[in-house]
């Protein structure tokens, strides 16, 4: 961590003296309050912090690197359990690894780490795994010197030879794609900017696709294409997304045959096709826009496959001819049903496989396309998460799909449709005495006040008392749609190991139960996410498996707005709450739409220039919900270069919470200068704030080793 600079010493621009000493090592700092008059719909809020918006300010800099400071004072007494913790994190991970490869063109393709180093090393070999290697991209080598580095979109030419690379160094999601000749080893000089990464190739091998991003509000804004060896001046823009609520994005079919453009917004999408064989030809439309129509599409043959939820919340499973697509022409192949929610389908050309959620656990369906004879993969655990992997070949027998649950380690299986047998070919491998079976996994269900069930998935080492004593770590997220699976973590056993219980809460605004579930929890119902989360916490209180003296709660992102939310709503359940990269400035950022992710997102929060969602939001919002009363401990953290949820969202609820709070309990906040959303790229380095994290929570559970 940097030591306060020269700027910082500027500090009565930035602070003013704080006169609780709340440590004997250093002053909480307190950011000036520099009032700035918000004003729509007739309603007036004073932001006494919006200054700390400006990134570039000296004075902001100084505010950050002083509550970083502040933090490391008053956790000082941690570091070596912080280290501690660290090494044991990382002890479990195997070093020397490789993932599963699989096949595609000719080549078997898979990732490798080397012991000590950060970075994957992508590599592959021709035609069989005994195979000369061919490394395609060492980013240990490439990272060299960069302080964050982060690859993406390894996007192979059909002809083999070349590899399109999307690289970021700043932590802004801003990739720049390079290309690199497989042959040769040179990378060329192309090198295309502010784009997501990803690129599609066309057929011919020179060709490709890709979308480039607004360098203010960096939404995917357009699809361009590049030709090999040719500036990017003279690229050509195929399709500009001029609805700001919606963003771009370009993809090969599995089939080779297209090149696929999609406009996505939370409630509407759109898909344009191309035969990759002509590059240069136009685009036709799927099935135009229509607000409400959600659809995706797989090529197969001489039809598309298309999920989506026309007359149908739970989403079903039409095809059409490829040279009919428009909606009237859509045929059913699965007919939508209440209690299932069809999630993703691969094809095969003897089977179809069908990714869908029942009762809140993922089903794996397999269908003969000759006969319609059915059966679903027996996954053998009361709580898991398994989902379609890498699958290539049409021609295959074979499905690759992964397993993990929490207390399975992730897990990939090849199955084979025809005899239905079961391969294991690789568990993610613990270091260490881990046994699976010292640890039990179960459901349970907390009732609100309108009568829904909560699902919780929890986990703890068997032999657990309910005491109502146990240090109780609940987790949350419960927006978009998202589900936030019960998935294995190994870092997760140095908390299991030392008596706590992990609760996963499957909240409204997930899909866990569909998408009315979803529904229930978004827009105008948003609070219920909220509500939920407080009952999953009062429901383990009540079932003795916890007290508030030993509660603690994390979420990070959407996940942070809920962990603002629900201590403004009711602080004395929880002894501590981290508060990861969190978006709780939610009224004020979603009013701006200078900043990224704004626009295309008034279907998932609402569009506060409307009054009624103005009200609503304001209603929850956490930062503008602070008050003078009794907060958790609190450990928040964030990055400068966040390009999701930006840095001063926190920056600005910790000042503010410092200022009104009434409590005595620790106000934490971390902010690493130097990464954004992700935090830390490299594969180890990430664990330094898991550690910070655990270490936080332990302390203030009476555990110190």
């Amino acid at each position: 961590m940097k030591i306060i600079s020269t700027a910082t010493l500027t500090i009565s621009l930035v602070l003013v003296t704080n006169s609780c000493k709340i440590s004997n090592q250093m002053e909480a700092p307190v950011a000036a309050k520099k009032p700035k008059e918000l004003s729509i719909h007739g309603d007036i809020r004073i932001d006494n912090y919006y200054w700390l918006k400006e990134r570039e300010d000296p004075e902001v800099i100084a505010y950050l690197e002083a509550e970083n400071s502040y933090r490391e004072s008053l956790t000082k007494g941690t570091e070596s359990f912080q280290k501690y913790l660290f090494d044991e994190i990382v002890s479990r991970i195997k070093q020397t690894d490789e993932s599963v490869p699989y096949k595609d063109n000719g080549y078997y393709y898979y990732v490798r780490y080397e012991e000590g180093k950060e970075y994957p090393i992508y590599c592959r070999k021709k035609e069989s795994l005994k195979a000369e290697e061919e490394v395609m991209a060492d980013v240990n080598e490439m990272a060299e010197g960069y302080v964050y580095y982060q690859v993406a979109g390894m996007s192979i030419s059909p002809d083999n030879r070349y590899a399109a690379i999307g690289i970021d160094t700043v932590s802004r999601r801003k990739y720049t794609i390079h290309i690199k000749d497989l042959k040769t080893g040179a990378m060329l000089s192309d090198a295309i900017p502010l784009t997501t990464g990803v690129a599609s190739w066309a057929n011919d091998s020179k060709t490709l696709f890709y979308t480039q991003k607004d360098d203010v509000t960096l939404r995917s804004r357009a699809i361009y294409r590049h030709t090999m060896g040719t500036e990017t001046a003279d690229d050509v823009m195929v399709f500009e997304e001029k609805d700001e609520t919606f963003n771009t994005y370009v993809f090969n079919s599995k089939s080779k045959k297209y090149i696929i453009i999609g406009s996505s917004s939370t409630l509407t999408n759109e898909y344009r096709v191309l035969t990759a064989d002509v590059p240069e030809g136009e685009f036709s439309v799927i099935q135009p826009r229509v607000r409400g129509l959600e659809y995706n599409i797989s090529h197969f043959g001489d039809h598309f496959y298309i999920i989506t939820n026309l007359d149908a919340i739970n989403f079903r499973l039409m095809k059409t001819p490829v040279d009919r697509t428009e909606k009237q022409h859509w045929k059913e192949v699965i007919g939508h049903r209440e209690d299932v929610f069809l999630e993703q389908i691969e094809i095969f050309k003897d089977y179809l496989v069908v990714e869908e959620r029942k009762e809140g656990l993922n089903n794996l369906r397999v269908i003969r396309w000759d006969n319609g004879a059915e059966h679903y993969i027996n996954m053998g655990e009361e709580v898991y998460t398994a989902g379609i992997s890498i699958n290539t070949d049409f021609d295959s027998k074979l499905l690759r799909y992964s397993y993990s649950s929490l207390t399975t380690p992730n897990s990939t299986f090849d199955y084979h449709l025809d005899t239905r047998e079961k391969t294991l070919l690789k568990q993610q491998e613990v270091i260490g005495d881990f046994n699976p079976d010292n640890y039990e996994a179960k459901r349970l269900y907390a009732k609100t006040e309108d009568g829904k069930k909560i699902p919780m998935s929890i986990v703890y080492r068997k032999g657990l008392e309910l005491s109502g004593e146990n240090p109780t770590l609940l987790y949350g997220y419960g927006s978009y749609g998202h589900t936030i699976d019960p998935r294995f973590n190994s870092s997760r056993l140095s908390l299991l190991d030392r008596g706590f219980v992990f609760a996963l809460a499957h909240i409204r605004g997930s899909q866990i139960y569909g998408r009315r579930w979803y529904e229930d929890g978004k827009l105008l119902k948003k609070t219920n996410t909220f509500t939920d989360f407080n009952d999953c916490a009062e429901h383990l209180i009540q079932e003795n498996y916890t007290n508030p003296e030993n509660l603690f709660a994390l979420g990070g992102s959407a996940g942070g707005l809920l962990m603002g939310a629900v201590i403004n709503l009711q602080p004395e359940l929880y002894k501590g709450v981290i508060a990861a990269v969190p978006f709780v400035d939610v009224v004020t950022t979603m009013l701006d739409e200078d900043v990224p992710l704004t626009t295309s997102e008034y279907d998932e929060w609402g569009n506060p220039n409307q009054e009624e969602y103005y009200h609503y939001m304001l209603s929850y919002s956490p930062y503008d919900q602070v008050e003078a009363k009794d907060y958790p401990n609190l450990l928040v953290t964030t990055g400068l270069h966040d390009s999701q949820v930006q840095y001063w969202e926190p920056a600005k609820w910790v000042a503010k919470l410092r200022d009104m709070k009434t409590d005595d309990n620790l106000l934490l906040l971390y902010c690493n200068m130097e990464t954004g959303h992700g935090g830390a790229s490299g594969r180890f380095e990430r664990y330094k704030e898991t550690a910070m994290e655990y270490a936080f929570i332990l302390k203030l559970s009476g555990i110190k080793k």
